[in-house]
């Protein structure tokens, strides 16, 4: 940004909000002045800024730092990190749960697409396309990067399967055991990854990490030796955390010991996803205990976790929905959607679809796309935490129609744009009390809304809007967190926890990143389909109203819920240490 003219002791100044600061503290009445993209006062009656902002019945935060994203294809062929950037997010952490892009040699570039397209949903022909696949090792990804600008900052990690593809070929991909000249090869370029400025290392050990042919991630089955090595490489550069995706399921307690003697060895923060599963409701009790238990031994350990249910969407022009498998459908796979829509009101057509069953393939298509009770029409304002009379078994009943109609005809409403929502985890006791305790555990942090994943299933980069709505302003199904905690949630605790120290609260010297937000007004728009991936590739958006303005690096990037063409955000390598001014508090 320019210097402030000579009149003007300030480049922008927020102008009587009430300011949460991400501490956790009570809103106050203040401005807040920037000056060379770092905050330079926060208090009443500050002089005149270049450019002001009226904030005035408004509340100002901190921005929100997402640190569980895959943008690691977007990054490379876009600038906008949508939908999070419209979420009010201003720095996003990308190259979660051991998938990415780097190191890749180029006979892997196909290989390294299909892990991607298969545990994301990211079409293969979007990444083909997109992927300018310019570096082959991971520090040549981030000089690539460095070289980009965005609308938010960017964050990245070195991802496992990457890795382990790299150093062991074929071997690795196949999931065969890693030779000790294998770890030592990986730990050696986990080093070099993290002292280039990736934030850190992520991995995935969850079978529902699956390439688009099936097959299971390169990293289900590493062994203790495996992690532990390449975390040592972390540690041997002294900086660097950890994140792992896990099914922690059936034994929960082996897993997170074997999460906690890695972090005993290597000293590297880490944090892990937790949800509640439907196969172990209960589970996560033992989980968030087994955590607080390290904690309380002085291991820097976290648990992602997310405030409403991970759930899955159907429609008409989205990957599954609870006719895609029938052989009826099959017959408008490739049709475009107003031809579907023609077919699927048709009486003859109908009879013929509804009078075939689905031939259900896979273990969550035979258990999700039909599964009535647990199925919701999305309404035009989403409600995350719906009650068991609003399902399509449920209308069906009171209306003495076939579940499979309620459905169908939920799915042809807004010219075949509806969309069913199955919240498939974080509800399996039709509540979000769950999600509630784990939000407020001292020992989780918000994470886990994979924006820019899960394309055609999923619409999550949402997280940091709905927490807000929900959690702090409209829950009446049980209790609510204070809006200062839910800030200070998704600012202070989300940067902190990934070492971003220079960002997250108000206060002299922090990064300007900030939001302007009419809360009274903040509400979400249902999930739309944006045909505007590289080759036309879809994918699902989501917009909200009530972002008066967002600020990253003191440079307003969105006003009223519309970009200004701002790109002021850049790669951010590695861990940030905080402002010299507050270093010592």
């Amino acid at each position: 940004m320019a210097a402030p003219a000579a009149d003007h002791a300030y480049d922008l100044v927020l102008r009587g909000g009430t300011v949460f600061d991400g501490s956790g503290a009570p809103g106050v009445v203040a401005d807040v002045a920037v000056r060379d993209g770092r905050i330079a006062a926060v208090g009443r009656g500050l002089a005149a800024g270049a450019e002001e902002i009226d904030a005035r019945g408004r509340i100002v935060t901190p921005g929100f730092v997402d640190i569980h994203t895959h943008y690691d294809g977007q990054a490379t062929w876009g600038e906008r990190m949508t939908p999070s950037s419209g979420h009010g997010v201003t720095t996003v952490v990308m190259g979660n749960c051991g998938v990415g892009f780097a190191p890749c040699r180029p006979e892997d570039h196909d290989r390294l697409i299909r892990l991607m397209e298969g545990v994301e949903d990211i079409p293969f022909p979007v990444l083909t396309e997109g992927l300018p696949w310019t570096w082959e090792s991971f520090p040549d990804y981030l000089d690539f990067l460095a070289g980009r600008a965005f609308d938010v900052d960017v964050a990245a990690q070195l991802p496992h399967a990457a890795l382990r593809v790299y150093v062991m070929g074929e071997r690795g991909a196949n999931r065969e055991p890693a030779t000790t000249a294998d770890v030592a090869a990986m730990a050696a370029l986990a080093r070099r990854a993290v002292e280039a400025g990736a934030l850190g290392f992520s991995t995935s050990r969850t079978l529902n990490h699956r390439t688009s042919d099936g097959q299971p991630t390169p990293t289900l089955t590493a062994g203790e030796d495996e992690l532990t090595g390449i975390a040592m490489g972390l540690a041997a550069a002294g900086r660097g955390v950890l994140q792992v995706v896990s099914d922690f399921f059936p034994d929960g307690a082996a897993e997170l010991a074997m999460l906690r003697r890695i972090v005993e060895r290597s000293g590297r923060p880490l944090s892990f996803s937790l949800v509640q599963s439907p196969k172990s409701p209960e589970g996560w009790k033992a989980m968030l205990a087994g955590l607080s238990a390290a904690v309380d031994a002085g291991l820097p350990m976290k648990a992602q976790v997310c405030g409403r249910p991970v759930g899955v969407l159907f429609g008409l022009e989205l990957t599954l929905n609870p006719f895609s498998q029938n052989p009826v459908f099959a017959e408008l796979k490739d049709k475009p959607l107003a031809d579907k829509v023609a077919a699927l009101s048709d009486p003859s057509f109908r009879a013929r679809l509804l009078a075939h069953d689905a031939d259900a393939k896979g273990p969550f298509a035979g258990s999700a796309l039909r599964a009535w009770d647990n199925l919701f029409p999305m309404d035009a304002e989403p409600d995350y935490e719906p009650t068991a009379d609003r399902t399509v078994a449920a209308i069906a009943a009171r209306e003495g129609r076939d579940p499979a109609v309620v459905a169908l005809d939920a799915l042809l409403a807004n010219d075949g744009r509806g969309m069913l929502y199955h919240p498939f985890l974080n509800y399996a006791g039709g509540s979000l009390d769950p999600s509630f305790a784990m939000l407020s555990h001292r020992d989780t942090v918000p994470g886990l809304s994979d924006g820019g994943a899960h394309v055609g299933m999923i619409c999550d980069g949402s997280f940091p809007t709905s927490n807000l709505i929900h959690w702090t302003r409209d829950r009446t199904r049980g209790p609510r967190l204070p809006l200062e905690t839910m800030i200070a949630r998704q600012t202070r605790d989300t940067a902190q926890a990934v070492g971003l120290l220079d960002r997250g609260l108000i206060a002299p010297g922090y990064r300007a990143d900030l939001n302007v937000i009419d809360y009274a007004g903040l509400k979400l728009e249902a999930p739309k389909v944006a045909y505007d991936l590289p080759a036309g590739g879809r994918r699902l958006v989501q917009r909200a109203h009530g972002y008066v303005a967002t600020i990253v690096g003191g440079v307003v990037t969105q006003r009223d819920g519309e970009p200004t063409g701002a790109l002021p955000g850049r790669l951010v390598r590695g861990g940030q240490a905080p402002p010299l001014a507050m270093a010592a508090e």
